[in-house]
């Protein structure tokens, strides 16, 4: 059933401050759960389940659905939706507030996830950074925040040109830990109401464990936030500023990681982010030499 007509038995409306948007072209529907590349086997967390018009069309592919969602309005057309599913858990809450190992019982996952643009940064941040990480998340965002992720250059009033790239924080925070790519593209008129941009559906294939061997976690995001903090500066002159170093280090530690000081943080890849984060963190040292490290091997 569409997800219009379930809000309008209920006496329901989209509400503006959550960001709902309802997906009712079945056909994209279908897209995401092939997304997923779904079977028996397979646990599937979705996020934001409004009101179960994905939910059971996942429910049909996977062992188990577990469903959050946050608005309790919507858990009565929900459940209403997946009422013959006997494999979908509903939980109502924040995502941002779950135990994700507790959750999923520390079994292995998937993600499926439309995201409003307000909390995307904070939720695929939240899924990623644990060691209870997904091995796959299909996440429907906002088109040019799917650009964003994929790293590739969108210009207002045109389209992004082929091979023209450009990392952001987001970007690096999502493709230090996968590889993301872009599935869908979702006019807004497939969604009620109807948004003012398109969105688009990105898959990110989780690495377990990561290829960056072992790395300090914070020095690496403590690197990355300080040049981009001032993207628009050279590297060299974002780093030292944000990270309080001098500069004559700085570009010891750019020279070091075989990165060029003058270039700016939105061309480095991950390998470079890394390199250079490694390079940077004796600086980053307390006077003993010590620092908070969340290292993965």
């Amino acid at each position: 059933m569409a997800a219009t007509r379930i809000l309008e038995e209920h006496g329901l409306k989209a509400k503006k401050g959550l960001g709902q948007h309802f997906l009712v072209d079945r056909g994209i529907l279908l897209r995401i759960v092939e997304s997923a590349d779904l079977d028996e086997r397979d646990t599937v967390l979705e996020i934001g389940a409004g009101t179960g018009t994905l939910t059971a069309h996942l429910a049909q592919r996977a062992r188990q659905v577990i469903a959050v969602e946050v608005d309790e309005e919507m858990l009565g057309p929900l459940r209403q939706s997946v009422s013959g599913c006997d494999n979908v858990r509903v939980v109502h809450g924040d995502i941002l507030q779950q135990d994700l190992a507790a959750l999923t019982e520390r079994k292995p996952y998937k993600v499926v996830a439309n995201l409003p643009y307000y909390i995307t940064s904070a939720v695929l941040r939240y899924l990623l950074e644990p060691e209870c990480r997904p091995s796959v998340l299909v996440v429907t965002v906002q088109r040019q925040v799917a650009e964003r992720i994929v790293g590739r250059l969108v210009r207002h009033g045109g389209h992004a040109r082929p091979g023209l790239l450009r990392m952001s924080l987001l970007a690096v925070s999502v493709q230090f830990y996968g590889l993301p790519r872009i599935v869908a593209r979702i006019p807004a008129g497939a969604f009620r109401p109807v948004p003012a941009v398109d969105s688009a559906v990105v898959r990110v294939d989780v690495y377990d464990p990561l290829p960056w061997g072992a790395v300090d976690h914070k020095v690496f995001f403590r690197a990355a936030r300080a040049g981009f903090a001032q993207s628009r500066k050279q590297l060299h002159n974002a780093l030292a500023h944000n990270l309080r170093l001098p500069a004559e280090q700085v570009w010891g530690a750019c020279e070091g990681a075989g990165v060029d000081a003058r270039r700016r943080a939105e061309t480095l890849s991950i390998q470079e982010w890394v390199a250079l984060s490694a390079a940077l963190g004796p600086l980053l040292a307390g006077p003993d030499g010590r620092r908070g490290r969340e290292v993965e091997r």
